[in-house]
């Protein structure tokens, strides 16, 4: 099974990151987690993205506040699909980094989720690595079910409530 890269902009990242990796290590899909700065760090950004196919990932999220460069200097320097998690933490809760991470010029594509969405980027890079992995498709199918049963419930519960 091909892993995850988890890269984050600073360890102050992390709170918001925490999520994508329990999702991950819920379906069993193996990742690697960095901090790595797009702008105080940029060669390791680099050597890793560069890397990163031959080493065995199939896809890479990158977390980051502020200016939120991260994904996006990742899509540039690889073919592997990128998916940015802008993080809240600046005085613009986090629509600046919103912002800097969905802006992307055409043929640099990072997909991209909820400010603090990291739940949704693990689930969006279990479903790319699903498409050639059929044991992880099903267990994306079950949590679903999973996910669809509960709301039934819970409208259960309130209908029995309210509808008289």
């Amino acid at each position: 099974m091909k892993k995850i890269g988890i890269l984050m902009g600073s360890a102050s990242d992390l709170p918001a990151v925490e999520k994508a990796m329990k999702t991950l290590d819920q379906f069993g899909v193996p990742f690697e987690v960095h901090v790595y700065s797009a702008h105080r760090t940029p060669a390791e950004v680099k050597e890793f993205t560069a890397n990163a196919r031959a080493n065995g990932f199939g896809a890479i999220i990158c977390a980051a506040g502020k200016a939120a460069h991260l994904a996006g200097a990742v899509a540039a320097a690889t073919t592997l699909p990128v998916i940015g998690i802008p993080v809240m933490g600046s005085a613009l809760d986090g629509m600046d980094a919103l912002l800097a991470t969905v802006q992307m010029p055409g043929g640099i594509p990072v997909a991209t989720v909820a400010i603090n969405g990291a739940e949704n980027a693990a689930l969006l890079a279990i479903q790319m690595l699903g498409i050639e992995d059929a044991d992880l498709a099903a267990k994306l199918d079950a949590q679903r079910a999973e996910a669809a049963a509960k709301v039934l419930a819970d409208s259960k519960k309130v209908e029995e409530q309210f509808n008289k």
